[in-house]
């Protein structure tokens, strides 16, 4: 029942870069190193696109996933062990990753390519025989940043790089969930999605006691190639800031910038019948948005009938991310996957070429918890046309209910649901198409606000009729209860906008979510 690594497509390509740096700082030689990657990324948007080469032997091209498993990095052979407080662990080619990327280290102001060895990995159980045909010079699958996040004795991981343009980030008492991505070119179209990879990665190492290490990438797809730089810091918080600099091969019908993914199978919001134990199950349960003018956006995730695609438009947005928000173990039940513990990233656009978009969401059906379904990102509405460069930096932030923004959110969605809105025993029963909502909110001005406020729900829909719209304290005292029956318009979705308003302000953040008819 674990949700693991294994939830995503992957394409890796390899290239090769042998590159100088002449500064003394290491600043500097970043800076010097990361303009000659943006220079190789755009010459490779003049050219061609060139397919990996397939460059596993047999039998390590075909192994399964219980041998892939069974290959075990040597933690005694790690990058920057006993010379900094970050060290870096490889991962081994092969499975699901059979095309390499290239590493370097750049250190002492000089780049160095780091080599692949057989004997820095354990090859155990049905893996053993392994050992005797791996060559030497494979290239890595890719690799994770570890750093004592929890305690000085122990460095956990904290960053990994595998697959794709994918990565992974953890924060203190949390384990791995969702994923974020350098870029998500055409997804959820009918053409297809295209995975665009990182094909060789610059490693700079840090100083001994370092709580900030810098990563550089180059990108590499059939539309689109790109330089990234990350700088990850892990005090007092995980943060990454990314600058990334992106060349148009060819046109893009859809170009997502900070894509996060994440997987939601079942949960409060849900529609669909589940016979499982556990009353939840996702790494993410909502999308939160904090727009250009200041509102807080929450929309909850959920695991439909079909594919559904939905915006939240804005002009240079504050911030979004997917948050897991209840942290309690009881609310999931799961003693393997802990999902109470996986992080929650919100995304801080900097500068560059945020302009008029939209944060874009995606929920895909799934049947299996296995699956990512989720995917997140800003969508700009200008096109990205062909020999066109444009610049993203960002921030990811790594929390666990609440995003570290330094502004306080106003009183927050404890929990949505939704069902059908008869009353029990009637004689004559509504239609099955008549739905009630219920909406809770906590925190903020709330905490103060007792049953004697008189607040008042403020609700929009785009279609369909509304009724018996309420706002009632909880008889528990953890806050205020909306509710509301909506009648649908025949087949025609409702988008749905709530909030909370005492002596005529807003003091909860705007409940969103878009309602169609024929999930039932």
């Amino acid at each position: 029942m674990t949700s693991g690594w294994f939830r995503f497509a992957v394409w890796l390509q390899a290239g090769a870069l042998l590159l100088g740096a002449s500064a003394a700082a290491v600043a500097d030689e970043a800076d010097a190193l990361f303009e000659q990657v943006i220079d190789l990324a755009a010459e490779r948007a003049a050219t061609a696109y060139q397919p990996p080469a397939e460059m596993l032997p047999e039998p390590l091209a075909s192994i399964d996933y219980d041998q892939y498993r069974s290959i075990r990095f040597r933690p005694e052979g790690a990058l920057w062990r006993g010379q900094a407080r970050f060290e870096v662990q490889f991962f081994h080619p092969g499975f699901l990753f059979p095309h390499p990327v290239t590493v370097h280290e750049l250190r002492d102001g000089e780049v160095h390519r780091i080599a692949f060895d057989p004997a820095s990995f354990r090859y155990e159980h049905d893996a053993a025989p392994l050992a005797d045909v791996v060559a030497p010079d494979l290239g890595f699958a890719g690799f994770r940043l570890h750093f004592p996040i929890n305690t000085e004795a122990y460095k956990d991981e904290v960053m990994v790089f595998l697959g794709a343009s994918y990565f992974r980030l953890v924060g203190p008492g949390q384990v791995y969930g969702l994923s974020s991505r350098g870029l998500a070119v055409d997804t959820a179209l009918p053409s297809g999605e295209e995975f665009p990879a990182f094909r060789e990665f610059w490693l700079l190492r840090p100083e001994a006691q370092a709580d900030t290490v810098t990563i550089l990438a180059l990108l590499d797809g059939p539309s689109v190639t790109g330089a990234y730089r990350f700088d990850l810091r892990v005090a007092p918080e995980v943060t990454v800031e990314v600058d990334s600099r992106l060349f148009a091969r060819t046109d893009l019908r859809k170009l997502g910038v900070a894509p996060l993914t994440s997987m939601y199978f079942l949960g409060e919001a849900s529609v669909r019948d589940h016979d499982d134990f556990r009353p939840r199950v996702h790494d993410s349960e909502g999308l939160l948005h904090r727009t250009s003018a200041g509102e807080w956006l929450w929309r909850p995730v959920s695991n439909f009938r079909h594919l559904r695609v939905s915006s939240l438009r804005d002009q240079r947005p504050q911030g979004f991310g997917l948050v897991q928000r209840n942290r309690a173990f009881d609310a999931y039940l799961d003693l393997e996957a802990e999902y109470h513990r996986r992080p929650s990233q919100w995304v801080v656009p900097l500068d560059g070429d945020w302009s008029s978009g939209g944060v874009e969401l995606v929920e895909i059906p799934t049947d299996s918890e296995i699956h990512d379904n989720i995917v997140a990102y800003w969508v700009d509405d200008a096109p990205f046309r062909a020999g066109e460069r444009r610049r993203y930096r960002y921030r990811i932030q790594v929390f666990d209910a609440e995003p570290p923004s330094g502004v306080t959110p106003p009183a927050r969605v404890l929990r949505t649901r939704s069902g059908w809105g008869a009353v029990p025993g009637v004689a004559e029963p509504p239609p099955r198409s008549l739905r009630r909502f219920v909406v809770d909110f906590a925190g903020g001005d709330l905490d103060t606000l007792g049953p004697g406020a008189g607040l008042e729900p403020r609700l929009e829909a785009s279609s369909g009729r509304i009724t018996d719209l309420t706002a009632r304290w909880l008889p528990d005292d953890s806050g205020w209860r909306a509710s509301f029956l909506l009648e649908p318009e025949n087949a025609r979705p409702a988008d749905l906008r709530l909030f909370l308003v005492h002596d005529g302000r807003p003091v909860t953040e705007t409940w969103t979510y878009v309602w169609h008819p024929d999930e039932l």
